[in-house]
């Protein structure tokens, strides 16, 4: 009976435990997890989904995780990432903030309490639309160069500073700037007409 006691005590222990990431296999999608004195075998870690949508962030070998052990054995367990730890640290103390940091210090991070929506300490960033993309905003800013295949401006607006066209032809209203006529020329203070 005390055998018996003991057994159910042990499993209802295991039900659920807390470890640290050892190994992380990404192809196979699992980790280990060192707790107490055990190191679990090959376990699945939970997804914020894995069916038609999928997602994947997957624990890092330190990361501080709870272990869902069905029946209370290890080797039947599921991962369920993160705990924070003094080794790994909450990234933010905003009470509304959705903040992600990675390990190459790049951050994104939405924060309600001003509205804002920032990306920092990425190297390159791509978008692909099949049909369109739109920026609804008063003002789009671009602080260095701006690379565009092809340009319409619809509402007009201004240029400031040197502009240097090469490589084809140059059109205002009709006129092509860099390859037109005068007529009427003749010597003297007269002046031209119009372009042609």
């Amino acid at each position: 009976m005390n055998e018996q006691m003991a057994e159910i005590l042990r499993l209802l222990r295991n039900l659920i435990r807390i470890g640290t990431v050892s190994a992380v296999n990404l192809d196979g999608g699992q980790c280990r997890v060192d707790t107490g004195n055990n190191t679990t075998d090959w376990l699945y870690w939970l997804s914020a989904r894995a069916g038609k949508t999928r997602s994947w962030n997957a624990p890092s070998v330190g990361e501080q995780v709870l272990i869902f052990c069905i029946g209370g054995e290890l080797d039947t367990g599921f991962v369920l990432p993160g705990i924070f730890s003094d080794d790994n640290p909450a990234p933010s103390a905003s009470a509304d903030a959705l903040h992600w940091s990675f390990p190459d210090g790049a951050v994104i991070e939405y924060e309600p309490k001003n509205g804002a929506l920032t990306a920092t300490g990425i190297q390159t960033a791509t978008i692909k639309a099949a049909v369109k993309i739109l920026f609804d905003s008063p003002e789009v800013e671009c602080t260095t160069l701006l690379k565009t295949a092809t340009l319409e401006v619809t509402k007009g607006g201004t240029m400031k500073g040197n502009v240097t066209h090469t490589g084809g032809s140059l059109s205002s209203n009709g006129v092509v700037v860099d390859g037109h006529d005068h007529g009427g020329v003749q010597r003297g203070g007269s002046r031209t007409d119009g372009p042609q």
